[in-house]
């Protein structure tokens, strides 16, 4: 049976291939795919995010275990599929219409996805009209929306307006991030929550989901 520590290691030091075998050695040793993730995964994740908080890990270290994590979950997302676990919640996320940056997104998705989430990335240069669609194709519980530029700004409150529209607000909590973004900013746009950083997003859907970990 694989020793515990040693894909909680993999993970956090970033070693995708280690991670991934140890993964399938898992699996083949007859442990519970929810266990993997939830005993050894996500710790591994959450000690990313506290060390990056802390300024012991940064961007770089964060990606390469966000890496690690995506290829362990390759192994045992199919398996948790079959069995019917149920993730935390399911995130619609991806860049705002007119912004082609996607690095911070993709670290948040990756991140959220690690902590348990089921993710749906839109990509980047998302309309909120394609935002719309997928919260109602996939019954998200959290819309995440990145933008880089201040020019593109305005499409996070171009987006939260059709969701009340489309009679979508009451049933998704909206959080936002990006370099340019602000809590001052996702209060006036009455986003349910802003995050700077991929490791404050994770503890912020956790928050609007009340999920105790």
């Amino acid at each position: 049976m694989t020793d515990s520590p040693k894909l909680f290691d993999a993970v956090l030091t970033g070693n995708a291939p280690l991670a991934k075998k140890l993964a399938e050695e898992g699996i083949a040793a007859g442990r519970d795919p929810e266990e993997l993730i939830l005993q050894e995964m996500v710790p591994a994740m959450d000690e990313a995010g506290r060390r990056f908080e802390a300024n012991e890990f940064f961007v770089p270290q964060l990606l390469i275990a966000a890496r690690a994590m995506k290829e362990a979950l390759g192994v045992i997302a199919p398996l948790l599929a079959e069995s019917g676990a149920e993730p935390l919640g399911t995130v619609v996320i991806g860049t705002v219409m007119g912004d082609m940056h996607d690095i911070g997104k993709n670290l948040v998705a990756s991140m959220l996805e690690g902590a348990g989430f089921k993710v749906i990335d839109l990509g980047v240069n998302v309309s909120p009209e394609k935002f719309v669609h997928a919260i109602e194709e996939h019954d998200a519980s959290i819309l995440s929306m990145s933008a880089l530029l201040t020019t593109t700004m305005p499409a996070m409150r171009k987006t939260i307006e059709s969701l009340c529209s489309a009679g979508l607000r009451n049933r998704v909590k909206v959080m936002i991030g990006g370099a340019p973004v602000t809590q001052a900013y996702a209060d006036e746009i009455e986003a349910d929550g802003y995050s700077d950083n991929a490791s404050a997003a994770v503890t912020l859907a956790r928050k609007l989901l009340n999920i105790q970990v």
